[in-house]
């Protein structure tokens, strides 16, 4: 991510045909098929391949549906390539295993770190490319904060004193990254977890219970959180805000006037990209109509809104609401982590970045593996019970 801020979906498409080799030469394509099978069946398989199908459908309103349809690619392929490392039956993370992913994701973090205190060094020396300047490297220092925390968790639960050690050091390092870098979105994302794993040690179930209430409530509101904050904000706060915050709000207000323009099924995939040149979005009122050239509401909520309307919003939230359950009936110590990463992640999509962008989800998708994935020495016990 330091060298190419888009690297995440290839590093990941590439594991995922190294695990399909690992898995077919461990068992054949049955039981790789079979796993797969249960995965996609389960209620939240259900919902989210309903929702990808749901996008794809939608590219056939879309006023640009060729780009809808490369969109919904770089929107499918990270979670194909995760659920065939899934499938796989090979990804069961060692200590060994954890200890470098650790150390790699600290050096990532030290280098990108360097490279702002220096106004990018060593880029400047190799000659990587033109773009030097500090917002660019917050897809990397947002990378880094997703990585470092199911990482963290895997040290802490399994290992013992210097693993935690390492877990401290990985936890301050992107800490410091992310305070230093220009993503608001990451510290917000990063305070948020803090927030969350603190209330979930004192009151595990109102955390969840919060956690699942907040979500819902962002996601059914998403289109008129804008104009409500136009409207209750008072004047002497909104004078204090930074200039990128007002502005957002003004984005915000903009893109859900255009949802409730059009608001069970959407404009179509990715059409928020372009809706500027909607026929059906000529009917924003003129002084906002400009804001729409930003080319996403900077909101993953709204964007589901604005792209797929309350069908691909509702899907969306099922299968939140369905995580959240989840996570409820795991036991508290595996629970805790993963419940502060999912507030902290939404925390994030709510204020920053494109919702289907392929980087972010492939990053989303390699947490999830990481938290999920059974270690080497448990499988081995399991086997020879």
């Amino acid at each position: 991510m330091w060298a190419a801020t888009r690297s995440a979906p290839l590093v990941l498409g590439l594991a995922a045909l190294a695990f399909l080799v690992a898995g077919l030469a461990r068992g054949g394509i049955a039981p790789m098929r079979a796993r797969a099978e249960a995965m996609l069946s389960s209620p939240i398989g259900i919902l989210l391949l309903a929702f990808a199908l749901w996008a794809l459908v939608s590219t056939s309103w879309s006023h640009r549906p060729l780009a809808g349809l490369r969109m919904w690619g770089e929107f499918v392929l990270p979670p194909v390539a995760g659920l065939v490392i899934a499938a796989s039956g090979a990804f069961a993370p060692s200590p060994r295993f954890t200890r470098a992913l650790a150390v790699t994701v600290l050096l990532a973090a030290c280098l990108l770190f360097y490279e702002l205190l220096t106004e990018f060094a060593v880029r400047k020396w190799l000659a990587l490319d033109r773009r030097q300047e500090s917002f660019y490297f917050n897809r990397a220092a947002l990378t880094c904060l997703i990585l470092a925390v199911p990482v963290v968790d895997r040290l802490w639960r399994e290992g013992g004193g210097r693993d935690r050690g390492l877990a401290c050091l990985l936890g301050l390092g992107a800490a410091i990254l992310v305070f230093a870098s220009d993503s608001e979105a990451a510290k917000l994302g990063l305070v948020v977890m803090v927030a969350a794993r603190l209330a979930f040690a004192a009151a595990p179930r109102l955390t969840l219970a919060a956690t699942g209430a907040a979500f819902l409530a962002t996601m059914a509101l998403a289109p008129v959180i804008g104009p409500a904050l136009e409207a209750q904000m008072p004047a002497s706060l909104r004078s204090h805000l930074q200039p990128s915050h007002e502005v957002r709000i003004d984005i915000w207000e903009t893109f859900g006037e255009a949802a409730m323009l059009r608001p069970l099924r959407g404009y179509g995939f990715n059409a928020a990209a372009t809706l500027q040149d909607n026929p059906v979005a000529q009917g924003i009122s003129p002084p906002r109509r400009a804001m729409l050239a930003i080319g996403h509401p900077h909101s993953a909520p709204l964007q589901a809104w604005v792209d797929t309307g309350l069908v691909g919003a509702a899907l969306l939230a099922a299968a939140g609401l369905l995580l959240v359950g989840r996570l409820r009936r795991l036991p508290q110590e595996r629970s805790a982590l993963p419940t502060a990463f999912f507030a902290g992640c939404f925390a994030i999509v709510v204020v920053a970045h494109g919702a289907w962008q392929g980087w972010w989800i492939a990053v989303l998708t390699l947490a999830v593996l990481l938290f999920s994935a059974t270690p080497t020495h448990t499988r081995n016990l399991e086997g020879r019970t």
